[in-house]
Protein backbone atom coordinates (compact mmCIF):
# COMPACT_ATOMS: atom_id res chain seq x y z
CA UNK A 1 0.00 0.00 0.00
CA UNK A 2 1.48 3.63 -0.71
CA UNK A 3 1.95 5.96 1.61
CA UNK A 4 -0.52 8.41 1.53
CA UNK A 5 0.73 11.56 0.28
CA UNK A 6 1.51 14.64 2.10
CA UNK A 7 -1.57 17.33 3.49
CA UNK A 8 0.35 20.64 1.48
CA UNK A 9 -0.29 18.21 -1.77
CA UNK A 10 -3.74 17.05 -0.50
CA UNK A 11 -5.45 20.35 0.86
CA UNK A 12 -5.73 23.79 -0.46
CA UNK A 13 -3.81 27.02 1.56
CA UNK A 14 -7.19 27.30 2.92
CA UNK A 15 -7.95 23.83 4.20
CA UNK A 16 -4.98 23.33 5.96
CA UNK A 17 -5.41 23.63 9.87
CA UNK A 18 -3.23 26.11 11.59
CA UNK A 19 -0.48 23.86 12.60
CA UNK A 20 -0.08 22.83 8.74
CA UNK A 21 0.16 26.01 7.77
CA UNK A 22 2.49 27.14 10.25
CA UNK A 23 4.43 24.28 9.28
CA UNK A 24 4.93 25.20 5.98
CA UNK A 25 7.43 28.13 6.98
CA UNK A 26 11.05 26.44 6.67
CA UNK A 27 12.62 29.20 8.96
CA UNK A 28 14.97 30.15 6.56
CA UNK A 29 14.12 33.89 8.12
CA UNK A 30 14.19 35.69 4.42
CA UNK A 31 11.10 36.88 4.54
CA UNK A 32 12.03 38.93 7.84
CA UNK A 33 14.97 40.66 5.88
CA UNK A 34 13.67 44.18 5.07
CA UNK A 35 12.56 45.02 1.51
CA UNK A 36 12.70 48.45 -0.63
CA UNK A 37 10.32 49.78 -3.39
CA UNK A 38 10.94 52.44 -5.43
CA UNK A 39 7.83 54.37 -5.46
CA UNK A 40 7.96 55.19 -9.46
CA UNK A 41 9.25 51.92 -10.54
CA UNK A 42 7.56 49.59 -7.50
CA UNK A 43 10.86 47.82 -8.59
CA UNK A 44 11.54 45.77 -4.87
CA UNK A 45 14.81 45.47 -3.65
CA UNK A 46 16.05 43.17 -1.31
CA UNK A 47 18.42 43.85 1.85
CA UNK A 48 20.54 42.17 4.01
CA UNK A 49 18.95 43.45 7.02
CA UNK A 50 16.89 41.50 9.27
CA UNK A 51 13.78 42.61 11.44
CA UNK A 52 14.78 43.68 14.69
CA UNK A 53 12.99 40.85 16.59
CA UNK A 54 15.04 37.78 13.69
CA UNK A 55 17.19 35.88 15.49
CA UNK A 56 19.88 35.59 13.07
CA UNK A 57 21.25 32.21 14.38
CA UNK A 58 17.84 30.58 14.83
CA UNK A 59 16.21 32.30 11.62
CA UNK A 60 13.22 32.58 14.22
CA UNK A 61 11.13 35.44 15.55
CA UNK A 62 11.89 35.83 19.22
CA UNK A 63 8.37 37.15 20.15
CA UNK A 64 6.16 35.92 17.26
CA UNK A 65 3.21 35.27 18.72
CA UNK A 66 3.24 39.03 19.77
CA UNK A 67 5.23 40.15 16.77
CA UNK A 68 3.09 42.93 15.99
CA UNK A 69 3.13 44.31 19.29
CA UNK A 70 6.42 45.13 18.54
CA UNK A 71 6.51 45.63 14.60
CA UNK A 72 3.00 46.89 13.40
CA UNK A 73 3.82 46.74 10.01
CA UNK A 74 4.67 43.01 10.09
CA UNK A 75 2.45 40.90 7.59
CA UNK A 76 0.31 37.68 8.91
CA UNK A 77 0.38 35.84 6.25
CA UNK A 78 -3.00 33.85 4.86
CA UNK A 79 -4.35 32.16 2.36
CA UNK A 80 -5.66 35.41 0.91
CA UNK A 81 -2.76 37.64 1.44
CA UNK A 82 -0.20 35.07 0.06
CA UNK A 83 -2.28 35.64 -3.15
CA UNK A 84 -1.44 39.17 -3.38
CA UNK A 85 2.24 39.62 -1.67
CA UNK A 86 5.43 39.83 -4.71
CA UNK A 87 8.15 39.50 -1.94
CA UNK A 88 8.06 36.02 -0.73
CA UNK A 89 11.66 34.61 -1.56
CA UNK A 90 11.11 31.54 -4.57
CA UNK A 91 12.08 29.11 -2.25
CA UNK A 92 9.26 29.94 0.32
CA UNK A 93 7.04 27.04 1.19
CA UNK A 94 4.20 29.13 1.02
CA UNK A 95 5.20 30.70 -2.34
CA UNK A 96 6.12 27.08 -3.78
CA UNK A 97 2.92 25.24 -1.99
CA UNK A 98 0.95 28.69 -3.79
CA UNK A 99 1.95 27.66 -7.01
CA UNK A 100 1.58 23.78 -7.27
CA UNK A 101 5.46 23.11 -6.52
CA UNK A 102 6.93 21.06 -3.74
CA UNK A 103 8.51 21.77 -0.99
CA UNK A 104 12.32 21.61 -1.38
CA UNK A 105 14.45 18.67 0.05
CA UNK A 106 15.47 20.96 3.04
CA UNK A 107 12.54 21.95 4.13
CA UNK A 108 11.50 20.20 7.39
CA UNK A 109 8.74 18.85 6.96
CA UNK A 110 10.71 16.60 4.11
CA UNK A 111 14.20 16.19 5.66
CA UNK A 112 12.61 15.79 9.37
CA UNK A 113 15.43 18.20 10.65
CA UNK A 114 14.83 21.87 11.10
CA UNK A 115 18.76 22.03 10.85
CA UNK A 116 18.79 21.45 6.46
CA UNK A 117 17.55 24.55 6.15
CA UNK A 118 20.70 26.40 7.07
CA UNK A 119 22.77 23.64 6.36
CA UNK A 120 21.49 23.68 2.54
CA UNK A 121 22.38 27.47 2.61
CA UNK A 122 18.96 28.54 2.21
CA UNK A 123 18.24 30.79 5.53
CA UNK A 124 19.75 33.85 6.19
CA UNK A 125 22.26 32.62 8.67
CA UNK A 126 25.80 33.80 8.79
CA UNK A 127 24.56 36.93 6.42
CA UNK A 128 21.91 38.80 7.74
CA UNK A 129 22.70 42.13 9.45
CA UNK A 130 21.05 42.95 12.56
CA UNK A 131 18.44 45.78 11.94
CA UNK A 132 19.64 47.67 15.03
CA UNK A 133 23.79 47.38 13.54
CA UNK A 134 22.75 48.39 10.56
CA UNK A 135 22.53 52.20 9.19
CA UNK A 136 21.23 52.62 6.22
CA UNK A 137 19.20 49.99 4.47
CA UNK A 138 20.37 50.96 1.30
CA UNK A 139 24.11 50.37 1.90
CA UNK A 140 23.00 46.56 2.52
CA UNK A 141 21.22 46.05 -0.57
CA UNK A 142 22.02 42.11 -1.70
CA UNK A 143 20.40 40.06 -4.53
CA UNK A 144 20.74 36.67 -2.84
CA UNK A 145 17.35 36.99 -0.64
CA UNK A 146 15.46 37.10 -3.43
CA UNK A 147 16.81 34.19 -5.78
CA UNK A 148 16.92 30.58 -5.44
CA UNK A 149 18.99 29.32 -3.05
CA UNK A 150 22.57 28.24 -3.62
CA UNK A 151 22.63 24.41 -3.56
CA UNK A 152 25.97 23.11 -1.77
CA UNK A 153 27.08 18.95 -2.53
CA UNK A 154 24.33 17.06 -0.40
Amino acid sequence: MADALPFWKTKTLAQMSRAEWESLCDGCGRCCLHKLRDEDTEELVWTSVACRLLDTDSCLCRDYPNRRDHVPDCVKLTPKKLAKIDWLPPSCGYRLVQEGRDLEWWHPLISGDPATVHSSGASVRGRAVSERAARDLEEHVADWPGEWPEQPAR
